[in-house]
């Protein structure tokens, strides 16, 4: 039987490089992959901690089917949200990331309440000349 210290160091490994992917990274599938090592060295903790004899916590390997289920469906949203990303600025780096809301549409030009050439937003009115009726 293996000392449990060396999976628990690995699973420590794992966690770092992990987190250290997620922290120190500008591309959105690098930090995707930074998170599955976290979930990883979660899974191996797990799996590790329930493999001792007499243990209470023997539920272990299952909870790291659940830790795999959650980390697939995270993966699927994650992917689908890096691919909008992508479709929208034409690149992954996270601290280019456009903004969430799309650009207003401007006003039409024939628009009633659009600004005159003094600034101010009143409207318009009919005829010409702009002065008094003589």
């Amino acid at each position: 039987m293996i000392h449990l210290f060396l999976p628990a160091g690995l699973a420590a490994l794992l966690v770092g490089l992990g987190v250290y992917g997620v922290l120190a990274r500008r591309n959105a599938v690098l930090v995707l992959v930074g998170v599955e090592l976290v979930l990883a060295g979660a899974s191996l903790l797990l799996i590790t901690a329930g493999s001792r004899p007499r243990s209470p916590y023997a539920a272990g390997p299952v909870l790291t089917l659940f830790v795999i289920t959650i980390a697939a469906a995270e993966v699927v949203v994650a992917l689908a949200v890096i691919l909008l990303l992508f479709r929208r600025a034409a690149s992954v780096d996270l601290t280019a990331a456009p903004d969430a809301a799309p650009p207003a549409p401007a006003p039409p030009a024939h628009s009633r309440y659009s600004a005159t050439a003094s600034g101010s937003g009143i409207p318009r009115t009919g005829g010409g000349g702009g002065g008094l009726a003589p």
